[in-house]
C-alpha cells in the first residue's frame, strides 16, 4: 500500500464520525523485515530534511499528538523521530495543569512550549486536552476559575474550538506549520494492550488503574474526539486520523506526513556571497599549507 496523506486528512468542516474511520488498514509493508526498512529509509529522509529546516531556519514545525489511552503516541514519537538531531527537537508532555497553569488561558501553558523557527516541538498530549478530556470529565472546569459565565457547557466548547483555530491560524501566518495526529485505537486492541501491560513486566509501569476508569467513558471519548476533529480541522493545522491497531503500520503513516509537509515547505541552504566564498577559497589555501 502506498501511502497518500490526503486518505487520512479530516478535510475543514467536515463532520467526523469515527465508526466510519478505520483502526486497521492494509499495510505498507510485507514483512517485519520490510517494514524495518520503510521505517529506516523514513527516518532518514527526516534526519536529512530536518538538518534543511533547521539551517534555513524559517519555520517552525509543530507536531501535536493525540489519542486514548495505549493508543501508540510514544512509540510513533520515539520510533519517527528516532533518527532526528536532538538540538533541533523538543517532545513536551502535557498532564494535569499546575497550579501556576491554572492561573492563566487554558492555551498559555502549551504557547510556552511552541517551537522556534528552524526547530521541531512534539507535543504528546496538548492544548486539546481542554476540550477533550475537561469534556469528558467537566468537574475540572471548576479548578480552572472560570466565571460562571464562561462554564456554559452549551457554549463552551464551540468557543474553545475558536480559540484554538485563531490561535494556529496565527502561527500559520507566522510560518509555524502544524501537523495534528489523532490515532485511532479500536476498543478491543486497547483491552489487548491493557493485558500485554499486566502480564508483561517491562509493561507494568505503563499501566495504571485510572486507565481502566477511563475506558469506562469510551464513548464519552469517542464523541469529543468527532466533534474536536470536525471543530478544529482546517486548511492550515489538518488533523489526520491515523489507523492505530497496527503500530507499525501507524508509524509509517505518521513518518511519510511529516516527511510529506516537511517538502511542501519552501526551505534552502542560505546562499553565500561571492565575498564570503572567496575568503573561504583563502582560509581553505591556507589550511592546505
Amino acid at each position: 500500500m502506498k501511502i497518500h496523506s490526503k486518505d487520512f486528512r479530516v478535510r475543514p468542516g467536515q463532520e467526523v464520525y469515527l465508526k466510519n474511520w478505520p483502526t486497521i488498514v492494509k499495510p505498507a509493508y510485507n514483512s517485519k523485515k520490510q517494514y524495518r526498512k520503510l521505517l529506516e529509509e523514513h527516518v532518514a529522509k527526516l534526519s536529512s530534511l530536518q538538518q534543511l529546516h533547521y539551517a534555513s531556519n524559517r519555520y517552525a514545525l509543530l507536531l501535536i499528538f493525540q489519542g486514548i489511552d495505549s493508543a501508540g503516541k510514544d512509540g510513533a514519537i520515539r520510533h519517527v523521530m528516532s533518527g532526528v538531531n536532538p538540538q533541533g527537537c523538543e517532545v513536551f508532555t502535557f498532564k494535569q495543569p499546575s497550579a501556576e497553569e491554572l492561573e492563566h488561558d487554558f492555551l498559555w501553558r502549551t504557547t510556552c512550549r511552541l517551537p522556534e523557527r528552524g526547530r521541531i516541538g512534539i507535543f504528546n498530549r496538548s492544548y486539546y486536552e481542554e476540550v477533550l478530556v475537561v469534556r469528558v470529565h467537566p468537574e475540572i472546569l471548576r479548578n480552572e476559575r472560570l466565571p460562571e459565565e464562561l462554564r456554559d457547557e452549551k457554549t463552551i466548547w464551540k468557543d474553545r474550538y475558536r480559540s484554538i483555530v485563531d490561535l494556529e491560524e496565527h502561527l500559520y501566518r507566522n510560518d509555524t506549520r502544524i501537523i495534528k495526529f489523532f490515532l485511532h485505537l479500536s476498543k478491543n486492541e486497547q483491552r489487548k494492550r491493557f493485558l500485554e501491560r499486566i502480564d508483561e513486566p517491562d509493561k507494568n509501569w505503563k499501566f495504571s488503574l485510572s486507565d481502566i476508569h477511563e475506558r469506562k467513558y469510551w464513548k464519552d471519548y469517542m464523541k469529543a474526539f468527532e466533534d474536536c476533529l470536525g471543530g478544529t480541522s482546517t486548511h492550515h493545522a489538518p488533523w489526520y486520523v491515523v489507523p492505530a491497531d497496527d503500530k507499525e503500520n501507524a508509524r509509517l503513516i505518521v513518518s511519510q506526513i511529516v516527511i510529506n509537509e516537511f517538502k511542501d515547505l519552501r526551505m534552502a541552504y542560505l546562499e553565500i556571497s561571492a565575498k564570503r566564498r572567496r575568503e573561504l577559497k583563502s582560509i581553505r589555501k591556507h589550511l592546505a599549507n
